[in-house]
């Protein structure tokens, strides 16, 4: 990755810091979710269905942890 944070070989330090991981994951939920809606909502049992609603519960997990752990350190003032 690009940033000075994403070069860090320790994930916790990574969480919360990354502008582009957060843009990307957002991006990810974005054209996910609807995804998912409009190719599978009638189908939810199909193997392609659980796959695209796996992957997007993932995005959206890992994106709430980025923006709670940024919102945590911009409110107990830390970097």
């Amino acid at each position: 990755m690009a940033c000075d944070n994403c070069s860090s070989s320790i994930f916790m330090q990574k969480i919360g810091r990354c502008g582009r991981c957060i843009t990307m994951l957002s991006i990810l939920c974005l054209i996910g979710w609807p995804g998912w809606y409009w190719l599978f909502v009638d189908k939810p049992y199909e193997v392609e269905s659980i796959a695209l609603l796996f992957f997007c519960v993932a995005w959206t997990a890992l994106l709430a942890l980025h923006l709670s752990v940024w919102l945590w350190r911009l409110l107990s003032g830390g970097e």
